[in-house]
């Protein structure tokens, strides 16, 4: 494990990584856009913890100030770029690569806790690669290298199980409130059956898919999506095909999966 850290950028995530660095007894310098060659050439790993579109200017400012030494790794944060996004470092011998945190962090206070346990996705040369699975074992990650060229399903993955997962909240909220449920408790109305949904995950999502797909109650989805608007019906469809697919693997016969299969491709 590395004696001291940089990490360049002051977000949540990059401050979240800072904390967590200290908590685990590790020395760390954050700081921002305008820093020195001090700022980082006595640090042992550096992390550029900024946008994903700013990574690559990052990259050319630190070999234009000489703030990279050959002796050094230097990671970036992004779930979708490799090593290519840090190029203009190539010609300092320091060892390049990724090291993408798979945990969402709202608060930077919580992350030596969210962390912890969470899966780190790792790209990179060798001397990366190792540098991030020091870092990973120091934070209490898992983690896990990625071959070369897969990071954009990888975090296409990433953005489905974290991101989407508010947006369907989102709307599970807006059809409750559809149904007549006051503001308030529609809010939290699905708050407990997903949570549950979630621990359930745990055993496989061929084991935790329940509901009328997983029944193959064919007449209860043609109900559904009369009474949901067009786009509404798009996503219903959509999910409830991948639904199907988990239905069919946890042993739906086939004559209930066709007729399921024909509820969701009737037209509206």
């Amino acid at each position: 494990m590395p004696a001291l850290v940089a990490i360049i950028g002051r977000g949540r995530m990059g401050s979240g990584l800072a904390a967590a660095v200290e908590t685990a007894g590790v020395g760390v310098r954050l700081v921002g856009r305008g820093r020195c060659a001090e700022d980082t050439l006595d640090a042992d790993l550096v992390l550029i913890a900024t946008p994903d579109d700013t990574i690559h200017d990052v990259a050319a400012e630190l070999a234009r100030a000489h703030a990279v030494r050959a002796g050094q790794v230097v990671l970036h944060l992004s779930g979708l770029l490799d090593r290519d996004a840090l190029h203009p470092l190539a010609p300092t011998g320091a060892g390049l690569g990724s090291f993408h945190p798979l945990q969402s962090v709202a608060h930077a206070g919580t992350a030596p806790a969210r962390l912890r346990g969470a899966y780190a996705g790792l790209e990179g040369d060798e001397r990366a690669l190792a540098a991030g699975e020091d870092l990973a074992a120091a934070l209490g990650m898992h983690p896990i290298r990625l071959a070369p060229g897969t990071k954009p399903a990888y975090h296409a993955g990433a953005v489905i199980a974290s991101n989407y997962l508010v947006a369907l909240a989102a709307l599970a909220e807006e059809l409750a409130r559809e149904a007549g449920v006051p503001p308030a408790d529609a809010a939290r109305l699905y708050l407990p059956l997903m949570r549950g949904t979630v621990a359930n995950l745990a055993l496989g999502p061929a084991v935790a898919i329940t509901g009328p797909i997983r029944r193959g109650d064919a007449a209860t989805i043609r109900r559904r999506l009369v009474a949901l608007d067009a786009e509404q019906r798009a996503v219903y469809r959509a999910l409830g095909r991948v639904a199907l697919r988990l239905a069919r693997e946890a042993g739906l016969s086939e004559p209930s999966a066709a007729a399921v299969e024909r509820s969701l491709s009737a037209s509206d």
